[in-house]
Parts: structure tokens; C-alpha cells; sequence
């Protein structure tokens, strides 16, 4: 493929804010595959009281957040940004949400004692907090290229539940995922990657990092061929924690 003149144009959501556990490694992940490729990457944050203009990027990030923090962003996005979301959730742009990012995506999260904080509602799916955590390094299979397994690390009190028209990233392997009960983790809709894996998630997974690359570059130039990689380093630090948690 032509990469010259190719360029994906990555928003970094709430940079400042939304950044548990290195997960602003997973834009630089991004970044750094494009750039080996010869392929332009152009990467903005859009944080509190800034402006989003969402058709100007081919590929979100959301990373994570404690309850408090993502209850600090509720009145911003309540005036612009979660409009500009939804719609570009719905117009099939690229999105790698996190943990609090993945949740926010989600209509509603209820804590323990009851308290409701209402959410965007890009996604039908739903969490509900729980006073025991589901912490610790785990494994899930990655439905979009079927044999793979990612690997990553959650940290989460908030019970995921899908609701209609989405449908999990993969199955657990190890760990807990979305609930620790109905053995799902993450969730697909559309063009949307949301996960609780931090870790972070993209340099330990080549694999998902080119198919969220794969996926921005057919929405935007109709077609994705990206070059391979070397990934002796990547595949190996995967195959030690695969190792670790599945034998």
C-alpha cells in the first residue's frame, strides 16, 4: 500500500484525566505502528472545556478513570461531547475505550449504594458497582481474529452488562472480565473496541492494536493493508504472561 500520503488522525480523549495504569501507552502503541509503517499519525488531546469536533479523526481513545473522575466529566460532556460521540459511534469512526472510558460509553452506572450517574448511552450496556473488586492480571479471547488471546490487567468494582445489538470482544480465559459471571469481556459494537484490560492493552497485543488500525483505515480509505511487523519483543512478552495465566 501507498502510505505517502496516508494519514490516521487519532483523539486522545480527556488525556489528563483518564490515564489509570499507563493506558496512554496504548496511543503511543498506536503511534509508533503507524509511524514504523511509513504512515502519517496525528494525535490530539481534547480534554475539559474543549471543543470536540468529532469528523475531524478517524480514531478515538478513551482511557480509564476512577468513579469520581468520570463523575467530574459528566457536565462536560453533557454540553457537547456526548452528542459528538454517539454520532460518531453511530457514523462507524474507531474507538479503543478503557475500563471508565468503556463504562461512560455505556447508558448508566449505579454504585453499590444505589447512586445512579446517567452516561452517554453510545452503547446499550450498563454497570453496576460492587464493594468487592475484581482485580489482577487475567485473559480473554479476541473474537475479531479468531485463536488470539489478549492479555492485560483489570482493576474494576463495576459489573458490565451488554444489552441489545452488542456483543462481547471475547470470551474469559482467566480472570474475571465484564461481571466475573456470564464469562464475557469487553464489547464490540460497530467500530468500537471497549475493554477493561489496562496494562497496557496495545503494546502486549499487536494483534488488536493492527485491527483497531485495520478498522479506522477501511472506514476512512476503504481498504487496510498493513505491513508486518517485527514483533519478536511483543510476541514474547505476550507468550510470558499467556504462559503465566494459562499454562
Amino acid at each position: 500500500m501507498n502510505n505517502a500520503k496516508q494519514t490516521l488522525r487519532i483523539c486522545h480523549l480527556y488525556p489528563d484525566v483518564l490515564n489509570l495504569y499507563g493506558d496512554r501507552g496504548n496511543v503511543m502503541c498506536l503511534t509508533r505502528r503507524l509511524e514504523w509503517r511509513g504512515i502519517n499519525a496525528e494525535v490530539t488531546g481534547v480534554s475539559v472545556g474543549e471543543t470536540l469536533y468529532a469528523a475531524d479523526y478517524d480514531l478515538f481513545f478513551i482511557g480509564g478513570g476512577q468513579d469520581f473522575e468520570q463523575e467530574v466529566l459528566l457536565p462536560d460532556l453533557a454540553a457537547g461531547k456526548a452528542a459528538e460521540i454517539v454520532a460518531a459511534v453511530e457514523d462507524g469512526k474507531t474507538f479503543l475505550a478503557i475500563c471508565g472510558g468503556y463504562q461512560m460509553l455505556g447508558r448508566y452506572y449505579k454504585t453499590w449504594d444505589g447512586q445512579q450517574c446517567d452516561f452517554i448511552g453510545a452503547l446499550d450496556l450498563y454497570t453496576v458497582g460492587k464493594k468487592t473488586r475484581m482485580i489482577g492480571n487475567y485473559a480473554f479471547s479476541f473474537d475479531d481474529v479468531p485463536g488470539t488471546e489478549v492479555v492485560g490487567f483489570e482493576n474494576h468494582s463495576g459489573k458490565t452488562w451488554l444489552g441489545s445489538g452488542v456483543r462481547p470482544m471475547g470470551k474469559v480465559l482467566a480472570g474475571h472480565g465484564n461481571n466475573g459471571e456470564d464469562g464475557t469481556e469487553g464489547a464490540r459494537y460497530k467500530n468500537v473496541f471497549a475493554t477493561y484490560s489496562h496494562g497496557c492493552l496495545l503494546p502486549k497485543n499487536p494483534v488488536v492494536c493492527d485491527a483497531l488500525l485495520a478498522t479506522a483505515f477501511t472506514r476512512k480509505y476503504g481498504a487496510a493493508e498493513l505491513e508486518p511487523l517485527d514483533d519478536d519483543i511483543e510476541n514474547n512478552a505476550h507468550a510470558a504472561m499467556k504462559k503465566r495465566l494459562l499454562g
